[in-house]
């Protein structure tokens, strides 16, 4: 669920109706609900209640400081995948003993920080990381505590550039594998052995595959119980999908006790990594109308977000629900393209939607977008992002301002004149 809603006919989010946050901010914005922050984080943590457990929130879903800071608040852990997600996660107040590093292409300057301030877990994707891993650790003088990402080979039955657990995976190390890595890393005296970790995708529908994922490498942990390699926790990764549309998904109150039940009989204490299903529906895209046109057999409308601002669509298909800000029952529906002013065909947030007819100077809300919006926006076709606004009741607060023309080239640097001039003699 979400704290956006109609009252009067004007769409608001929490107490706040979105033509004033236009008014005061400017669009495309992105507009968060606190409220929804901390509903479904709190929702994720109850569902786990029978075992103990850490939620530790997917930073790269929505990297937000204020988001950060309101997860931490409520006592969340939280997934990194590269010292930059560190860094805004101590900046935002989080305990960095409830911090998990993944990602298979961590750097050595990557490894030695998050030793550094003492993080829970290095998630370890491949025999080369072990070993550069072991090495920064010897040279600091010190364990490195690790989990190795296991990949069970199960099909998380989701988009092919989300799904993660399948043998043509870049992620993690096969069963046989991670028996002969853990062996090493349970001799070495610059390793300690915490636990181990699987995440098979994003956006996962179904239930069974999860399980199965689990199953399969709690049977590796008993394996290696038996050889005297002790296991502590049991990292399960995320990926719990959220409604775009109308399509079912599982409830946390169905997959919580499920995979709590498995941990506890196994006597692990249980991470898991949401992103999504904590900020998907938590944020919209606030968007105005730039005009109108028809081709022959299209009908377009122009708004003033783009694929820079939000890239799911054309990167995945990914459908977005888009609604008018202002209610306009008598309108005829019209089916339209909503695209933005990218120069790319595939600059499109919806294609062949119904939509009441829009004018110009009018507001849309794209549903949806708190996670994997503003973490993927770019500066292509060197248009600024967008500002970002944390509502709280009927107040608001700009949590990152907008990026102004000069932003776009801070850093960069031009030819002196005299390299130019001596080029051209050439």
């Amino acid at each position: 669920m979400h704290h956006f809603h109609s009252t009067n006919g004007i769409l608001h989010a929490e107490g706040v109706p979105l033509p004033r946050l236009a008014a005061e901010v400017g669009t495309p914005t992105y507009v968060y609900s606190r409220a929804t922050f901390e509903r479904h984080y709190r929702v994720i943590d109850q569902a786990l209640a029978g075992v103990e457990h850490t939620v530790c929130y997917s930073v790269k879903a929505n990297p937000n400081l204020a988001v950060l800071q309101l997860l931490a608040s409520l006592g969340s852990g939280f997934d990194i995948v590269s010292v930059g997600e560190l860094r805004r996660v101590l900046l935002a107040g989080g305990d960095p003993r409830k911090i998990v590093f993944s990602g298979v292409g961590k750097r050595d300057d990557e490894i030695a920080a998050a030793l550094s301030v003492g993080i829970y877990c290095l998630n370890v994707e491949s025999a080369e990381e072990l070993a550069r891993t072991e090495a920064v650790a010897r040279r600091l003088g010190t364990r490195a505590p690790i989990a190795l990402r296991v990949n069970p080979e199960v099909d998380a039955q989701t988009h092919a550039y989300i799904s993660t657990g399948l043998k043509t995976s870049k992620f993690g190390v096969t069963m046989a594998e991670a028996r002969d890595l853990y062996r090493r890393a349970a001799a070495s005296p610059h390793l300690r052995v915490v636990g181990v970790d699987s995440h098979i995708g994003s956006q996962i529908l179904q239930l069974d595959p999860m399980i199965e994922a689990v199953a399969r490498v709690l049977d590796l942990v008993e394996l290696l119980r038996a050889e005297g390699i002790p296991f502590e926790s049991l990292d399960i990764g995320g990926g719990l999908g959220i409604a775009y549309r109308d399509e079912p998904t599982v409830s946390p109150f169905e997959w919580g006790p499920t995979v709590a039940d498995l941990a506890r009989r196994h006597g692990l204490h249980l991470l898991t990594e949401p992103g999504r299903v904590i900020a998907g529906n938590a944020g919209l895209l606030l968007t105005r109308v730039l005009g109108t046109k028809r081709n022959d057999s299209k009908s377009f409308v122009i708004v003033d977000a783009a694929m820079n601002d939000l890239i799911r669509p054309a990167l995945y298909s990914a459908h977005h629900s888009l609604v008018p800000v202002l209610e306009a029952p008598d309108r005829r529906i019209a089916k339209v393209d909503v695209v933005g002013p990218v120069c790319e065909s595939g600059d499109f947030l919806a294609r062949d939607r119904d939509l009441p007819e829009l004018r110009t100077g009018e507001l849309i809300a794209v549903l949806g977008c708190g996670a994997y919006g503003q973490s993927m926006a770019s500066n292509y076709n060197s248009r600024t992002r967008a500002a970002e606004v944390m509502v709280h009741g009927d107040t608001h607060t700009v949590v990152r301002a907008r990026e102004t023309l000069d932003d776009l080239w801070r850093g960069e640097a031009m030819l002196q004149p005299q390299a130019l001039w001596a080029e051209s003699d050439a």
